[in-house]
Order: C-alpha cells, then structure tokens, then sequence
C-alpha cells in the first residue's frame, strides 16, 4: 500500500507578488520536513511558559487577569507559568502608567522606623497563584524612603520621546541593613500566605538590567545590593531560588564578574565566601527597521536577538561551576521597549505587533533558542516573553502585547499552540532550512525564507509546528510543504490529523479589524466578529490519515509568515 498523500488548502496571499530578491517567482516553490518519530533527541522543554511586563499594576486590572488565566491555560500539562514584573517595590499610589508601577510596599514614619504594605503586591501574586502561575519574582526596585537619590522620584518617560524614565527608583540602598530586612519581611509574609511549598517552587531575582540605566550605582554596589536582598531572602525562606544579574544583553564583564562575587567573592551582607545563586538571567532584543526604499516594510533583526542568547550561553557555560544552572532569559523579545506603539509615523518598525509576523517571528526565535542550548550544554528553562497588555488604551495600539483591549492578537495564538506539543522532541531536517550559522549571522535575509518545524510525541501522538518565516515583510511565494513521518508505530494502520492555523486570515483579530474598516471604538457585534477571528483557529479537524509501515505522507501550503500546528493521534 502506498503511502496517502493529503493536501490542506489554506488561504493564499501574494502569490503574484514581488518576492524581496526582486525578481518575478512562482506563486509556490516545494519544501520537504522530514520528521523521525523513533529517535527522541531529550525533553522538549516548555520555555515559553514564561512572560513579563513593566506595570505591575495591570495585573490585577480586568483584561490583565483575564490574560493571566489565559496565558497560563495555553499548557498546563506542561507546568505552571511564570510571570515577572517591575517595580514591585517601588513607592507611589499604585496607578500604573507606561513603564511605570508601584505598591508603596515600604514607607517611614516619622521617626524613620519601615511600614510595610503588602496590599497591592498580594493583588499581583494573588492573580497569578489563582491561575495555577507562579511569579519570577523581581526584588527591586529601591522604595522612596530608601533611596540613596530619592528626588526626582516617578518618571517623566514618554514614548514619543523626552521626560526621564531612571529616576530616585533606580538608585542603591541608602541603608543595606533596611534593605535585608525589607527582603526578609516580604518573603516572611509570601510564606505565611502561600505556603512554604508553594514559594519554594518560585524564583526570585534581584533588580533589572543593571548594566544600564536601570542601576544607577556601581557593579560592586549591585553586588552588595544583591547579596543583602538573598541574605534577608534566605533568612525568611531558607530554600529560596535566587538569582541574577537580569542584565541587558549577555551583560559580558558585568555577568562574569557578578558570577565571579557569588562563587568566590566577599559577601557584603554575611562576610563569607560567595552569595547564593540558583540561576543565571540575561536579556536578548532583536532590531526591527523600517526600510523605506523600494516597497516599504518591516525587516526584522533575529540575529541581533539570537546572538545576544548565544553570548550569554557562553559566559554561562564557561564555568564548570555554573553550566548546570538553570538559564532564564528574562526578557526575551523581536525589540527593546514594550511600551513604544507603532502609530502614524511613530515607531512604524514596531508594526510587526500587530499579525502574524509577531507569531512565525515568535516560534522561530523559541526554536533556534533550545538549538542554542542544546549546542552550549546549558540548562535553559526560561524565555520570558516581554509582552502583556496596556489597560485603557485604544485598541490595535501597537504596543508590544499578547492582548489589545481584552482582544487576543495572533501571536498569543503561537503559545496556544506551543501548549500542545507533546514531551519529547523528535529530530526534523528541511530542505529550505536556512541554517541556525547563518541566521546568527545575518538573518533570514534575500531570496530564501526559514521554512522549518519544532516536533514531539509521546506515547499516543506527534505534534509539530511548521512555519515560513522571512525577515522581510513582503509578500512571497507559497511554500508547498510536504511532511514525511517515519518511524511511527508499524502495527497501527491509520491515525487522526488536526491542524491549526495562524496566517492573514486565520486566527488574526487584525485582519478581521480592518476588513471593518479599523473602528475606533467597537460595537458588540464588531467585538464579537474580532474576538472570534482571534481565537486559534483549526482548519483540519481528525481528519483521517492511513499509515504504511510506520510511515506517513502529507502536505500544507505555508503562505508568508504562517504557522501551522498540526497534531497527528494514534487510532486503535
């Protein structure tokens, strides 16, 4: 018998047009992705269970819960998620602006003597916990009253430009002693109220990005920020993971000496040798542009974000004592600031938010980061996605979110489908694989797309996401794929094939918004036309497909910038 061939027909876009090379192509080029189902390559880690945002406040505010409880439903079976925040220390009324929150934690009274306020930080943990998440709990920044520099004190940031945004929050502790014992009472009241097994389960980190503005100390100020933040840590929850340094990029000789402190140095807070550290953080950012010559578009920048992850393994994995450690990228994202919209002329490469060049970008990324990790030897469990959403603000703003105006875009769709990938990762070659070499150097750049996939089984069915993925958002021709499975069980004769889709026309609230006429406001029946476009879309429902000897043949077109998950179930 020979094996069956499928094809699923999707929806089409340019197929006449222009590729980015400049010259005329077909309206489809074929692709091969050969999937061995027999030879597990290790755990298919899910470090995509991991998200972050500057404003802490929105947490709790109602489309902030809502993406909480959504986010952390994409994947259950694969674990909790993690959810890390700014500013939970800082002072002030808890109003959240761009980049900016507080919970007024810590005050003085008069006689200068600590009062803590745990009311704002229990409704951000609290929102989390009632998800079935667990915080990454950031221990910064510097409270009012505590500041070396307190004034100014809030910022004046703004995304069209000016204002400050590192003010007196940003500055080392004008006690140490107040500091520790800050840390202490905070964590002394996270194991009253959740429970000594739950808090031990969290990780916790002290400050952000502190090679840059975020720390307007020294690197031996940090240290000594840092090792009285795990002392008073330690001192509450003597389990406690605790890490750092969070740097922006791979921090270079900022992390390695901040390594070298906590192995060897001399603890500021205790006086002993070394401080404790249960996990190595580091930021990557890619370098979206907007090029205006020719036919205008975006062109996005992997490679910037995909060598600053290959850097930060390195410093990780040259040292016996640290290569074990668990890795989290704690901000892990296509550009460097959340809260930057891309509206009229401001910000136009930021653009890429709004469809599925956000998500082809997004499982590109993930995938060429567990190829890194696995050719450094690290131990990487966390890529935090730095993107929430922005309360009150018009929707299809352009601001770097999962959500817009309670409105899932497409690319929280990507972690709807990275839920439900099975455990154990199975080997896949393309012949249009650009090459994890090549795209550190230069990208996905020229005449030839990524056209790849990430794939896993356990013991009842294989998952695999494909995707099209060019730098360049301009249209192009249609990748034919043809998926070849081998090593499938051989006494079984037939199984059940779903797909989902992510493309211009699937699973995309945008597109639907503009073929509306991109309204302002929305009336019930415009919200209840977007937010069922939104919604993940399955083109393929347990369609059966026949086996022959443990093998399989099928096939997806995959336009520009689509994605497609497809999920093959054993039948009995």
């Amino acid at each position: 018998m020979r094996p069956i061939v499928l094809m699923f027909t999707a929806a089409l876009y340019g197929l006449t047009a222009l590729p980015t090379w400049g010259q005329t192509a077909p309206a489809s080029y074929p692709v091969t992705i050969t999937v061995d189902a027999s030879k597990s390559v290790g755990p298919l880690k899910p470090i995509w269970r991991w998200e972050g945002y500057d404003e802490p406040n929105y947490t709790y505010m109602p489309n902030g819960k809502k993406l909480v409880g959504e986010f952390s439903a994409a994947g259950t079976s694969q674990g909790p998620a993690y959810f890390r925040a700014h500013y939970l220390l800082c002072s002030g009324d808890g109003v959240p602006r761009l980049k900016w929150g507080s919970t007024n934690a810590y005050t003085e009274d008069a006689a200068g003597n600590p009062v803590y306020d745990w009311t704002i930080l229990d409704k951000v943990f609290d929102t989390y916990i009632q998800a079935g998440a667990r915080p990454y709990a950031q221990i910064g920044m510097m409270p009012r009253a505590l500041s070396s520099h307190p004034d100014p004190y809030e910022p004046s940031w703004r995304p069209e430009g000016g204002g400050s945004l590192y003010t007196g929050w940003a500055y080392p502790p004008k006690d140490y002693d107040k500091w520790r014992e800050l840390v202490y009472q905070w964590a002394k009241h996270c194991l009253e109220r959740y429970g000594q097994k739950e808090v031990e389960s969290w990780y916790w980190e002290v400050w952000n990005e502190p090679n840059i503005g975020y720390w307007k100390g020294t690197a031996e100020e940090y240290q000594k920020t840092y090792d009285y933040a795990a002392d008073g840590l330690r001192k509450a929850i003597p389990n406690a993971r605790v890490g750092g340094a969070e740097t922006a990029g791979p921090g270079n000789r900022f992390q390695t000496s901040f390594i070298d402190h906590c192995l060897s140095g001399a603890n500021y807070a205790t006086g002993k040798k070394g401080s404790p550290l249960d996990s190595i953080s580091f930021h990557a950012k890619g370098a979206p542009t907007f090029l205006r010559q020719g036919q205008p578009h975006v062109r996005m920048g992997i490679s910037n974000q995909l060598r600053d992850i290959d850097n930060g393994f390195k410093i990780v994995a040259s040292r016996p004592e640290t290569i074990a450690l668990p890795v989290i990228i704690g901000e892990s994202d296509p550009d460097s600031c959340a809260g930057c919209p891309a509206r009229g002329s401001l910000n136009p490469q930021n653009a890429y938010r709004h469809g599925p060049l956000f998500a082809a970008y997004t499982v590109e990324q993930l995938t060429r980061t567990l190829d890194l990790a696995e050719r450094h030897h690290v131990n990487l469990v966390g890529s935090v996605t730095w993107a929430f959403e922005f309360e009150d603000q018009p929707i299809f703003s352009g601001f770097r979110a999962l959500t817009t105006d309670g409105i899932d875009l497409a690319v929280l769709n990507v972690y709807r489908m990275l839920g439900k990938m099975a455990p154990q990762r199975l080997p896949v070659t393309s012949t249009a694989d650009v090459g994890l070499d090549t795209i550190l150097r230069t990208g996905v750049r020229g005449a030839n797309p990524d056209v790849h996939a990430l794939a896993s089984r356990d013991d009842q069915r294989i998952t695999l996401i494909c995707w099209n993925y060019h730098d360049d958002d301009l249209p192009g021709p249609v990748a034919a794929t043809t998926l070849r499975l081998t090593g499938l069980p051989t006494d079984l004769t037939k199984a059940r094939l779903t797909e989902w889709r992510i493309d211009e026309t699937h699973s995309n609230a945008h597109s639907k918004w503009q073929s509306l006429g991109s309204p302002a406001k929305l009336d019930p029946d415009q919200r209840t036309q977007i937010e069922a476009a939104a919604r993940l879309d399955m083109i393929q429902n347990a369609v059966e497909l026949p086996l022959n000897q443990g093998t399989a043949n099928l096939k997806t077109d995959l336009p520009r910038q689509a994605v497609s998950l497809i999920e093959i179930k054993w039948v009995k």
